[in-house]
Formats: structure tokens, C-alpha cells, sequence
């Protein structure tokens, strides 16, 4: 350990210290401590075993579900909670984790794709968990070929780790690797005998192997499914993890199996259950029970912006993040099993962490909502034009739409909303504005 290594540990630690004190903290400390020392990880996370948990979506859902169920085995795991996953985020969450000493630590990390090789140069994964690889933040990734080669960068560096990676994903099964694989994802469900393409302007139908169009017996959504190539032969991998049935889907409820045992989470979306069947592959491979994982799904705890719910005066708003057009569509798909009737905020705005191109919005299905049972859509944040664009060409007539300013003229606004709930959609920065607003408002603790 070096003398810079110290200074930056505690600059970091004081500089958070202060920071929690007004309400912040999730990555400048770390920001601060790396710009003092670039290879302050290699000393901070010497002593942990590390999981790394990335992918275009899923993410931070996917980790919170994994720190449920690895506590059940685990009393010492370190994860980034808030979803601050890149080099700064991650080195804030090691300066301030507070291990016991008696035990070695885990590090359950959320890791941005671009971020992974930069992590894997310090600390050498155990595991990787893959999500999926959607088109998100072009100006920042790229297409999803060079995002997933921002991945395998990382992955390169840590040949020994096992790759838990989502086996409806043709582009995890498209480069040879020496790392074992594992795979999970959907059984076809009864549709082992068809044979159709996806729709057209999917991403990622193309076989890795031969470039002709792909053809699927069964899709989820977007690219993910059972894939074969009817021209080389190339297929799905054997899937050891697998969800062999999806029983109820509600706004914020889902019941499903997974190898044949029963489980729900308390929240909605077909994408979700991806993101719980993730975390079961990798608490399954690291020893813990079909039972146990039972336990760990059946919290009430809610997850940062994720179908996250805060009740506003008389109103229920249930924030969601979203970033991309196939993240987006399977939002639309969760809100419209609402039975009851409910109001649509939209919340845009367009930094760096949000990707500043904002043309995404026009590649989602807007169409497809059910606007005669949504009196009212509220649109705010810095690109909030844009958006009331979006919906205005969508369908939603002058007198349903309803643009404010700020975040705060928002939060006013809800206590005019007809209806009792409201689905906030939010990009990353806009999440935090509106939940940082929501804090001061004493709405949240």
C-alpha cells in the first residue's frame, strides 16, 4: 500500500462523510480517490471475492435480487445498491463498505458495460452474470456487437471466472471463450415445433456464425428466445437454469416457475422475471437452495427506481427507469395489465448518463398504449419537448397533455391528477432529480 493509495482512501471516506451529511455520496468520494490514485482498487479490493453483474438491462434489479439471496448464506457482501456502476460509483462503494473482519467479503457489483475491463484490470471476478445486449446509448457503446466487446475486454482478463450469462441471448453464445459457460432462460414453453423470424428491425437476428437471418420456435421479447439457424446449424445452448412456466404477470406482481418451482416477485413485467431467473443461476451456482431462494424473493423490500412505489398526497406514483426502446416497450406491455385506470408521466432528460441522443423515443411503441383509459400524461425534465412530441404524434389529444418545467412543477402537478396511481417513467438523471426532490419534500426517508 502506498502513501497515495491512503491519501486517497482518505480523502475519499472524509469527502463522503461530508457529502451524507447533505444527502449525497453515491460516487464523488470514489471520483475523488481515483483521480489521487488509478490503482486505489487493486488495494481496496484485494480481499474480496467479486461477482460482476452486467448488461444493457436488468442490472440493478438483478443485483438486488442476488444480494437477497446470496444474505442467505453470505453476512458480509458489499454491492452498489443505487445503481452507480461505473469506475467512481464502485470505488465509493469499497471506501465505504463496512465488512466484518471475521469473514472474507463478496463483492456483488453492478458494473456498466463500458466499465467492466477497467474493474477486471484490478479485481479478478469469480463469476460473471450476463443480462442482455439491447441498442442503448449509442453515442456511448455503439452497436450492441462493440458494446459486448467492451464486455469480453473485461472478461478476457479474468479467464477463470464462470460466465452466467442469459442463453436466449444469441450475441452470449456467438465468441469462443476459454471461461466455462453457464446458461439459463426460458424453456420454449410448448412452441418447440414452430418456426418463425422475429419482427422486423429486431436487433441481433443475425446468426454470429453465418450471418443469415435467425428463426426462433419461441421469443420472450425483443431477440431473446429459442434461436436456431435453420442455414449452419447454430442454436440455443443447453440451458441449465430454466423457466418452465409464467402463471400471472400483474403491474407488481409476477408468478412463475423456474425448474419446475414455484416463485413470484413483487413487481410486474415478463423483463423481470429475466432478471429473477438471473439471480437464481447465480445463487444456484453458489450453493444456495431452492428454498432459500423462496425466501429471498418473498421481501417487500423496494428497489431504487425500479417499480419503485411513493405515495404523494393521495397519489401512488410507481417510478420506473427507462433508457432504451426495448426497455421502454416491455414497461408499456407491465402498466397495460393495469385493470384499473391510472395516469403516465414521462420524465426526459438527456446527460451523459442518460445518453444525450434522445432519438430512442421514436423507436418505442407509443402506439401500442391504451390512451381512452389514461386521462391525463405529464411530461417534465430537460427534454421534456421532445417527449410531449413523442406522445402528441402518439395519439394523446392537447387536453390530456400536460408539460411542466421542472421536476418540482411536476411533483405540484400530481396533486391535481385524477387518478389515484401514477406510472412515472424517468431516464437515470431524471430519476434522481425527481427522487432527490421527493427526499426534500419528506416524501421519501
Amino acid at each position: 500500500m502506498t502513501i497515495k493509495t491512503e491519501l486517497a482512501k482518505f480523502v475519499g471516506k472524509s469527502s463522503h462523510f461530508i457529502l451524507t451529511k447533505i444527502g449525497g455520496g453515491s460516487s464523488y468520494p470514489g471520483k475523488i480517490a481515483y483521480s489521487i490514485d488509478h490503482d486505489i482498487l487493486s488495494d481496496l479490493g484485494k480481499n474480496y471475492e467479486l461477482v460482476i453483474v452486467t448488461g444493457t438491462n436488468g442490472k440493478t434489479l438483478t443485483t438486488a435480487l442476488s444480494n437477497k439471496i446470496l444474505s442467505q448464506e453470505y453476512d458480509n457482501i458489499l454491492t452498489n445498491p443505487t445503481g452507480s456502476n461505473m469506475i467512481q460509483g464502485i470505488v465509493t462503494s469499497f471506501i465505504t463498505h463496512k465488512g466484518k473482519k471475521d469473514q472474507k467479503p463478496l463483492a456483488l457489483l453492478e458494473v456498466d458495460e463500458a466499465n467492466v475491463a477497467t474493474i477486471c484490470k484490478y479485481i479478478k471476478p469469480k463469476y460473471f452474470l450476463l443480462t442482455n445486449i439491447f441498442r442503448d446509448q449509442m453515442d456511448r457503446y455503439g452497436e450492441i456487437y462493440t458494446t459486448y466487446q467492451k464486455i469480453i475486454d473485461g472478461i478476457k482478463l479474468a479467464p477463470e471466472a464462470t460466465i452466467i450469462a442469459n442463453g436466449d441471448a444469441a450475441i452470449f453464445n456467438s465468441i469462443d471463450l476459454p471461461n466455462k459457460f453457464v446458461y439459463y432462460g426460458f424453456s420454449d414453453l410448448g412452441h418447440e415445433k414452430e418456426d418463425f423470424k422475429a419482427p422486423v428491425n429486431t436487433d441481433g437476428v443475425l446468426c454470429p456464425k453465418c450471418q443469415k437471418i435467425l428463426h426462433y420456435h419461441y421469443i420472450s421479447y425483443a431477440n431473446l428466445g429459442s434461436y436456431f439457424c435453420p442455414n449452419c446449424g447454430f442454436k440455443r445452448p443447453e440451458l441449465k437454469y430454466q423457466v418452465t412456466d409464467v402463471i400471472n404477470l400483474k403491474p407488481n406482481k409476477s408468478v412463475f416457475n423456474i425448474d419446475d418451482f414455484h416463485y413470484s416477485i413483487n413487481i410486474g413485467g415478463l423483463y423481470n422475471i429475466y432478471n429473477a431467473l438471473a439471480a437464481y443461476a447465480l445463487g444456484r451456482e453458489m450453493g444456495i437452495t431452492q428454498e432459500q431462494i423462496n425466501d429471498a424473493f418473498n421481501y417487500d423490500e423496494q428497489v431504487f427506481g425500479r417499480q419503485e412505489v411513493v405515495r404523494v398526497g393521495k397519489h401512488d406514483l410507481n417510478i420506473i427507469l427507462v433508457k432504451n426502446p426495448v426497455g421502454l416497450n416491455q414497461v408499456f406491455d407491465t402498466i397495460t395489465t393495469d385493470t384499473q385506470d391510472y395516469s403516465l408521466a414521462f420524465l426526459l432528460n438527456a446527460n451523459y448518463a442518460d445518453g444525450i441522443d434522445t432519438s430512442w423515443i421514436w423507436d418505442a411503441e407509443f402506439e401500442s398504449l391504451p390512451y381512452a383509459k389514461i386521462p391525463q400524461v405529464i411530461t417534465a425534465g430537460e427534454r421534456r419537448k421532445d417527449i410531449s412530441f413523442r406522445f402528441t404524434v402518439s395519439g394523446v389529444e392537447e387536453n390530456r397533455l400536460i408539460e411542466k418545467e421542472t421536476i418540482n412543477d411536476f411533483i405540484d402537478e400530481v396533486q391535481n391528477i385524477q387518478t389515484k396511481t401514477v406510472y412515472v417513467l424517468a431516464t437515470y438523471t431524471a430519476m434522481l432529480q425527481l427522487r432527490k426532490s421527493l427526499q426534500e419534500q419528506k416524501y421519501i426517508k
